[in-house]
């Protein structure tokens, strides 16, 4: 095989590649799990589990360890490219069912009805040696297909960055109600949590909290945005006397956290009587806004001012300069800008914690999730708790997916000669 050549492989590498994988294969008949004497293979796990809605992880992990290790043989008498790249797709997909296994195997064996208090830590040899052989059969699968083996520790990094998302998604639908259960996919799924958030106002004003969180976003993102952009252009195109000691005062206080002047500004609200209203978080965000300028300014810098220039010889004013040429030019600024002072505002929480109190009506979205995990209301609130985080997080998925297309840079082809 080393002496073989197919151009695009890297056949020396085959022979550690078919070996992983056949033991891959060689797993799914060695025990799987094993306690108090009891012990089962992957195969007979699935064919136990079969019509649990988890028996698929199982028998695609069974089936998918074997097609690969077929294909490890048959390749080894007639290899090609194309054989080789698709070797590669199924064992990448065997890979993930390996990994799924570790977090659903106790729901897979209950489904079974072989265990009633089962933990990882009882998983046998069979499922290790998979995992593992599993892993390196890939690396070594994409060796041979000269395929760059960083995308190995970009997708287990991937995996491990999606999987709270996924657990709180899952949690979303559970059926079985309470804080703790034990096991990473739900016995049953339901749509019920998301209805009772919004069908008991009285007791939980999910609700009244969204559209409170929504307002102070909006209003909050439309005012600071604006702030930022007037101050940073100010600062980019003209000069002025205690300019430089004007920004060195802004960055020197940018530096201390903002919350140690929550107590001050708690009393002055107090004092104008803004305290627990909704106009008291715009007017503070929007107080701050200007100090995080420097990003902006940094952006404006780099438009050439030849710009600014030719359009005052044409007759344009500042006000115009900034509106009709700054402003088109900076697309990908702005869309960084809406987001940080929307997300800022949509999930802030140290500061409307303070101020609103016991005024339940008047909670934002992350005042009133923290409310439902209080210790006297976890286990009744959880899983609408993990509802509500999912609701929370569809209008920041909508508005990225909606800016992401100006990311792009405008500057190319402004200067012309």
């Amino acid at each position: 095989m080393k002496d073989k050549i197919v151009i695009g492989l890297n056949l020396k590498y085959y022979y550690y590649a078919m070996v992983a994988a056949v033991l891959t294969g060689i797993s799914v008949f060695l025990p799987y799990a094993s306690m108090d004497g009891k012990t089962v293979t992957i195969l007979g796990a699935a064919m136990q589990a079969h019509g649990s809605g988890v028996d698929i992880i199982l028998y695609g992990a069974c089936y998918l360890s074997i097609v690969s290790a077929i294909c490890a043989v048959l390749l080894f008498v007639m290899t090609s490219r194309k054989g080789v790249k698709l070797w590669q797709c199924i064992h990448a997909i065997c890979v993930v069912s390996w990994t799924l296994l570790l977090f659903a195997s106790r729901t897979i064996l209950e489904s079974a009805g072989i265990y009633s208090k089962f933990l990882n830590t009882h998983l046998s040899v069979g499922f290790w040696l998979g995992l593992v052989a599993s892993y390196v059969a890939l690396i070594f699968i994409m060796k041979v297909g000269e395929t760059n083996i960083g995308y190995v520790p970009l997708t287990i990094m991937g995996v491990i960055w999606l999987f709270p998302i996924l657990w709180i998604v899952l949690t979303a639908f559970r059926e079985e109600q309470g804080y703790y259960v034990g096991y990473f996919i739900p016995h049953g799924f339901t749509f019920n949590n998301f209805i009772q958030l919004f069908s008991n106002p009285d007791k939980l004003p999910f609700g009244r909290w969204w559209v409170n969180t929504m307002i102070v976003a909006v209003c909050g993102c439309c005012i600071n945005t604006m702030i930022v952009l007037m101050t940073a252009f100010i600062l980019s195109r003209t000069r002025f006397k205690g300019r430089k000691a004007f920004m060195n005062i802004l960055m020197i206080i940018g530096m201390f956290p903002g919350f140690m002047s929550l107590i001050a500004v708690y009393n002055i609200l107090k004092g104008l009587g803004l305290n627990q209203s909704l106009l008291a978080l715009i007017i503070v965000g929007a107080a701050g806004a200007a100090m995080g300028y420097h990003v902006t300014k940094g952006f404006f810098d780099t438009i050439p001012k030849a710009l600014d220039e030719a359009a005052i010889i044409d007759g344009a004013t500042r006000f115009q300069i900034f509106t009709k040429v700054t402003l088109p030019l900076s697309k990908s600024i702005i869309v960084y800008i809406v987001l940080g002072a929307f997300l800022g505002a949509w999930s802030d929480y140290i500061f409307p914690s303070m101020l609103f109190g016991d005024r339940q009506q008047s909670y934002t979205v992350a005042v009133g999730l923290y409310w439902m995990t209080d210790y006297r209301r976890i286990d009744n609130y959880y899983t609408q708790f993990a509802a509500g985080a999912v609701v929370v997080a569809v209008p920041i998925v909508i508005l990225f997916v909606w800016l992401q297309r100006f990311y792009v840079e405008g500057l190319s082809g402004a200067v012309k000669g």
